[in-house]
């Protein structure tokens, strides 16, 4: 089943600030909150859905991403990757009511259970090539993590008899409130660590490198960031954080982008655009061989359908465009001088654009 927009999902438009989304969906965690619908698995989809839109939108670099590519600008499902649990919600947006989140605002204990804690995010770069980018790739890179290590055992926390919180029960005016804070002695975690070995820290965690592989889609670009959901470091008694990718393009030597299609300046000599000729240009996917009409003029432009870089949706792929540039010498010899004094006065020589003839800023509209 697709997905759908993000905006719609929240009920705002495009254009709307971000109290503005932030009212949203503060208005559908309320309506859809486990506590008001228990036993109900359409209001637990809906209040997830909620959560995962807002998780993109009310991020500024995310929302552009979403904006520009859709649900690939954000990985596909917004940063959870699609599989968003409620502990997850609780644990990232539960200030979204203040103070004391979900759990204090319904009385309740966000949904019956502790919040659980999430690693730290780990962020890496990873520099493609054109070709890379075009048609979509498989990396592995080596990253570093902070992993529990094997043999470590935990108890549970007296201070919060394990639940991670301090509750409180307050009398105000409009009854008995519970508020709850993160509880100072295991940080939220509900557990202690019991026994460890020696190479590991104070939290039971020792630094792991491993080798990830990361499928990589066509089609992304300079800046976009992907998500890997559970590959960043893990906490004891949570979830571990993601594993973010930044993206880096490599420059071309020879090939320009411009969104999905490639541009290529090609320089021919005056006979060649005189005479016509075979010319072999580089592409994504090698060297072409391509024909120059003869009396072919300077800012020319040809168009190899197809040969550009892949949609990151995956529905079209761009073209490359070949800019003709006709190169004049700058060096002649005694006898290159002599020839050319004497097409000097040739009437075919002469300058004599026809109507037919389209401007730069013609062919510019004609090609994009």
């Amino acid at each position: 089943m697709a997905k759908r927009d993000y905006y719609e999902v929240l009920g705002v438009s495009k254009s709307a600030s971000a109290d503005e989304i932030k009212k949203a969906y503060r208005k559908l965690a309320i309506q859809f909150h486990p506590d008001k619908n228990p036993d109900n698995p359409e209001a637990e989809d809906k209040f997830k859905e909620a959560a995962e839109a807002y998780e993109v939108l009310s991020n500024p670099e995310k929302k552009q991403r979403y904006d520009q590519f859709g649900h690939q600008g954000v990985g596909g499902a917004g940063g959870y990757g699609g599989g968003m649990n409620m502990e997850d919600i609780f644990s990232q947006f539960g200030d979204i009511f203040g103070g004391g989140g979900f759990g204090s605002f319904f009385g309740g204990g966000g949904g019956g259970g502790r919040r659980t804690k999430k690693g730290t995010n780990l962020r890496v770069k990873l520099k493609l090539t054109l070709s890379e980018i075009a048609n979509g790739v498989e990396k592995k890179i080596k990253v570093k993590r902070h992993v529990i290590a094997d043999g470590v055992t935990f108890k549970s926390c007296s201070t919060c008899q394990g639940s991670g919180q301090i509750k409180k029960v307050v009398n105000t005016m409009l009854g008995q409130m519970v508020s709850a804070s993160t509880c100072g002695v295991c940080g939220g975690n509900g557990q202690l660590v019991d026994k460890k070995p020696s190479e590991a820290d104070s939290r039971g965690l020792i630094i792991k490198e491993e080798v990830i592989s990361i499928n990589i889609p066509g089609g992304v670009a300079e800046g976009m960031q992907l998500s890997m959901s559970s590959k960043g470091n893990e906490t004891p008694g949570g979830i571990p954080g993601d594993l973010l990718i930044v993206i880096e393009e490599v420059e071309d030597p020879t090939l320009q982008r411009d969104g999905n299609n490639v541009i290529f300046d090609l320089y021919i000599s005056f006979v060649d655009a005189a005479l016509g000729a075979s010319v072999e240009v580089p592409t994504i996917e090698g060297k072409v061989k391509i024909k120059i009409d003869a009396g072919t003029q300077s800012g020319k432009m040809l168009r190899l359908k197809g040969k550009g870089i892949k949609d990151i949706n995956g529905y079209t792929r761009g073209d490359q465009l070949i800019m003709v540039n006709v190169w004049t010498p700058t060096h002649l010899s005694k006898e290159e001088r002599t020839t050319l004094e004497n097409l000097r006065v040739s009437e075919n020589f002469k300058p004599d654009p026809g109507k037919g003839d389209k401007t730069f800023f013609d062919k510019m509209k004609e090609f994009f």
